[in-house]
């Protein structure tokens, strides 16, 4: 949703300064700045990839792009690490990038022979350990609580089932089968029936619900003065999360809500990334100082 993303974080077009919380592939940062070069950013990604696009592109960016290798729950600290204390703008493109799920190295895909899921594989913990080493209970509960996945405690039961014979889950498509095993293709819904379970477990493992509400308090401090916050969400737990901040925000009087209705992709955007079927973006302006 590059353009939407242009049209709703760029409140002025002389410049400014501004935060890309989920560089990525620099897809966002590239267009911005593309479309408006006097504008400069600050990247943030942990994931290791990411510094290499970054340093691949480096002259392209010049001075307008400082990239910084962190999780995005650290801006504050960050920013205050080269001198920024406020921005005019902060994007959010939450989720895993295409391009981690497009290396099966990385564990994401359902079709991948290990099973990982770190965003930054300087961290510890990675989804077979999970899968292989937490009780029945906890994983029903991981599926649930991170996934909506209703049939949680009947896939945790198979996977449990699975491990008591001596066999350790080791790769993505083995997790997949386990769970294909119970829980069935509808007709009607086009959607692998393991995607709840994966979900969940890159979200538990990434710890990505609570580093989105670190970052949602830290912003209204960091934006100026109609300053906007555009956060691109892919599930509804993330979604609700940033309702619920933009709505406390508005009754504080600090955030202008830009989005009545969540933004969309376009039918245009859906047949050149199918991943944004399910994104929903939020807006909102800071009032004041």
């Amino acid at each position: 949703m590059p353009s939407e993303v242009f049209q709703y974080l760029i409140n002025s077009f002389n410049g400014g300064l501004y935060v890309d919380c989920t560089f990525g592939g620099g897809g966002h940062t590239k267009y911005l700045l593309n479309k408006l070069k006097s504008i400069r950013i600050v990247a943030f990604d942990w994931d290791e990839s990411s510094s290499t696009v970054f340093l691949k592109d480096r002259d392209k960016f010049k001075d307008s792009v400082i990239f910084v290798r962190d999780n995005f729950k650290n801006i504050m600290k960050n920013l205050l690490a080269v001198n920024v204390n406020k921005v005019d703008g902060i994007l959010v493109d939450l989720g895993a990038s295409s391009e981690q799920f497009n290396d099966l190295e990385r564990g994401f895909s359902f079709n991948s022979d290990v099973l990982d899921m770190r965003m930054d594989k300087r961290s510890n913990l990675t989804a077979k350990e999970v899968i292989n080493s937490y009780s029945r209970e906890d994983l029903a509960n991981i599926f649930y609580n991170y996934g909506e996945e209703y049939e949680s405690r009947r896939i945790a039961a198979a996977i449990f089932s699975y491990r008591n014979k001596g066999k350790v889950i080791n790769s993505a498509s083995e997790l997949q089968s386990i769970v294909c095993s119970v829980k069935k293709y509808r007709k009607k819904i086009k959607i692998n029936p393991a995607t709840k379970v994966f979900q969940a477990l890159r979200i538990f493992v990434n710890n990505e619900l609570e580093n989105l509400k670190i970052l949602l308090s830290e912003a209204p401090k960091l934006l100026s003065s109609r300053g906007r916050i555009v956060v691109i969400s892919f599930h509804s737990l993330e979604d609700r999360i940033v309702k619920q901040n933009f709505k406390h925000n508005f009754n504080c009087g600090v955030y202008k809500i830009i989005t009545k209705k969540v933004i969309v992709a376009s039918h245009k955007e859906i047949k050149m990334n199918f991943r944004s079927r399910s994104a929903k973006m939020r807006v909102a302006e800071k009032i004041g100082a």
